[in-house]
């Protein structure tokens, strides 16, 4: 079995579903609300619906998919501000798939394409510097979105174009960070979430404390976690099993995300 697919093991998540849902009863039996789960990143999400994992899971347990993907979060003033740029004359403006259809106050980047504008949709930013390479006559610009996972390959797309003499290059720099997101939905007093799954991949860039505050300010559990079933699954039952303890703690999902062999980890059950 390849280590991935060790990953997404059908005896072991069964296994981890019956956890799931004797954790679930016995938490049934002092309250009668849904629990409320928000999964961070998109990334979570996508695995949540790809392998229905939300079809096996006690009616209880309620998924709320967090901001997810920084694209949707953006305010619509950055994507008017893009929009303006991308119509100057002279200027080839990029950007990532995902971006090329969020409404603005008027419109999209798809619609300035189709009224003439010059806009590219790129895989990378380094892409996007091929371009001002191939075009020394214009203004490649790229609109640099994205959690802390992408900020490190803008920098290095930065340096290279430094390296190399390159004038024409530019960025629209609209990164995001989670932290500030996380903070601004909990501080709303209508929030109602029981606990969080994080990020694994921009918890490589941060490390693991800035997550500290939701269980100490805000008395959630939270668990940061890789992105395969198991990962979700383990993490869920860290979640309950806090949750069931009255003890909200940050945890990292070690015994999923950090063993290189599956079949000398031992899964939390």
């Amino acid at each position: 079995m390849h280590d991935r697919e060790a990953f997404r093991d059908p005896a072991l998540a069964n296994k981890l579903f019956a956890a799931i849902e004797a954790t679930t009863a016995r938490i049934a039996c002092r309250r009668s609300t849904p629990i409320t789960i928000m999964e961070v990143c998109g990334g979570h999400t996508h695995t949540i619906f790809r392998y229905g994992l939300e079809t096996r899971l006690p009616a209880m347990i309620e998924f709320a998919h967090g901001p997810g993907c920084p694209v949707c979060v953006l305010p619509r003033g950055r994507i008017e501000e893009a929009m303006t740029i991308a119509r100057q004359p002279g200027v080839i403006f990029t950007t990532f798939g995902d971006a090329m259809r969020v409404p603005g106050e008027h419109g999209s980047l798809i619609q300035v394409r189709a009224q003439g504008a010059d806009v590219r949709m790129v895989y990378s930013p380094l892409d996007a510097l091929c371009l001002a390479q191939e075009n020394p006559s214009k203004k490649v610009i790229f609109f640099a979105i994205g959690f802390e996972t992408t900020v490190p390959s803008t920098a290095l797309t930065l340096l290279r174009a430094q390296a190399l003499g390159i004038r024409n290059f530019f960025l629209l720099c609209h990164h995001i960070t989670i932290i500030p997101t996380l903070k601004a939905l909990l501080e709303q007093s209508d929030f109602c979430v029981d606990g969080f799954i994080a990020p694994g991949h921009v918890s490589m860039v941060i490390g693991t404390q800035p997550y500290a505050f939701i269980a100490e300010q805000f008395f959630r559990p939270v668990v940061i976690a890789g992105f395969e079933p198991l990962d979700i699954l383990s993490s869920l039952l860290m979640i309950l099993q806090q949750m069931e303890q009255g003890k909200p703690l940050l945890k990292i999902n070690i015994l999923v995300w950090f063993q290189r062999k599956v079949t000398q980890r031992r899964l939390p059950l």
